[in-house]
């Protein structure tokens, strides 16, 4: 069925998420994980953090990936009431405005998930959100964010230099683009074919996913030259509603919402983190596995060269532009870029 019709469907049966109750609300929001994903477990974990901070008030409904519209399409949803809210990566919208992608995942930009939260929150990334989302009849409550990927490698990578010349899987876009110009050789692979081609020695290395996971899937056991912390990836993960929903919500409620934002943000970052570090441990205690952790002074180099692909994606709109101005002033403030 095609989102319009789809969307005549609902319209025809004449759905609300207003509860019948006065000051009761019930809500469906969809995610961009499917059920089962560790991610999404999360996100269920908070709709009952909502439920109980708000005395039972406001009831959330969590949909796994596709479960109404297609991952790209939940905007639409949102905005037309198919649905009341999502849970998803802002860079599946940068087909939409080339500045979602890039405030969605500045790569490079952030050595650790509380960068980006604190750039959100009191960088001024917020507010972007809102100015990208609102026009959109959508409205930006909340971020977190699965942590920032570690990088997969079968030679060891201390710093940029290390980059020249390898080829890494990198999916195409802004990431590709900054390995290239750190001198990689980006390779396009799906994600099902990085284990094989690392094996076959297709690829030297890969932006595959977080250190625990890459450990659980055999990866630094066939590339066993990690970088942890991660130097490149960090996905912007939102929480954004129908505005009009939004704000016909009491202060309270409103209040409320965000405060469970942060305690889902806290607890998934905190959580994969740990699972992270005890990997690390299980990884080094192998003997056969060498993590790397690059400097400052080559996080920022390698900072450096992704601002220049920033740039090009700033010049393709003029939110973009001011994603890019708000980003690297920030940086500048915080010391993380020259």
């Amino acid at each position: 069925m095609t989102f319009k019709a789809l969307l005549i469907s609902v319209a025809s049966l004449g759905l609300t998420t207003l509860a019948a109750q006065a000051q009761d609300y019930s809500f469906r929001f969809q995610s961009s994980d499917p059920a089962g994903n560790p991610n999404f477990e999360f996100q269920q974990q908070w709709t009952q953090t909502v439920n109980e901070m708000t005395g039972g008030r406001v009831a959330i409904e969590l949909l796994p990936v596709g479960s109404i519209v297609d991952y790209k399409e939940t905007q639409e949803a949102v905005a037309a009431g198919l649905i009341d809210g999502h849970i998803t990566d802002t860079s599946y919208f940068a087909g939409k405005d080339p500045a979602y992608g890039l405030i969605a995942n500045p790569v490079g930009a952030y050595g650790s998930p509380a960068e980006m939260i604190d750039f959100v929150e009191n960088g001024g990334g917020a507010e972007l959100m809102n100015e990208l989302n609102n026009p959109r009849g959508l409205e930006f409550i909340g971020v977190s964010t699965p942590g920032l990927e570690a990088f997969v490698s079968k030679v060891p990578l201390d710093g940029v230099d290390d980059l020249k010349g390898i080829k890494v899987r990198n999916p195409e876009g802004l990431i590709a683009n900054v390995f290239a110009a750190a001198g990689a050789a980006p390779v396009n692979l799906p994600a099902s074919e990085v284990y094989t081609s690392l094996d076959k020695g297709v690829i030297d290395a890969a932006d595959y996913s977080v250190f625990s996971v890459n450990q659980d899937v055999g990866m630094n056991e066939i590339a066993p030259h990690p970088v942890y912390p991660g130097f490149h990836s960090l996905p912007l993960i939102e929480v954004s509603m129908n505005k009009t929903t939004w704000d016909g919500l009491p202060e309270d409620l409103q209040a409320n919402l965000k405060d469970s934002i942060k305690v889902f943000q806290k607890n998934q970052i905190e959580t994969l983190m740990a699972r992270d570090l005890e990997a690390v441990e299980a990884a080094k205690a192998t003997g056969d596995i060498t993590v790397h952790d690059w400097s400052a002074e080559e996080r920022a180099k390698f900072r450096g060269i992704a601002r220049g692909e920033w740039q090009k994606v700033a010049e393709r709109s003029e939110m973009a532009q001011k994603v890019y101005d708000t980003l690297t002033a920030y940086l500048r403030d915080k010391g993380l870029m020259e």
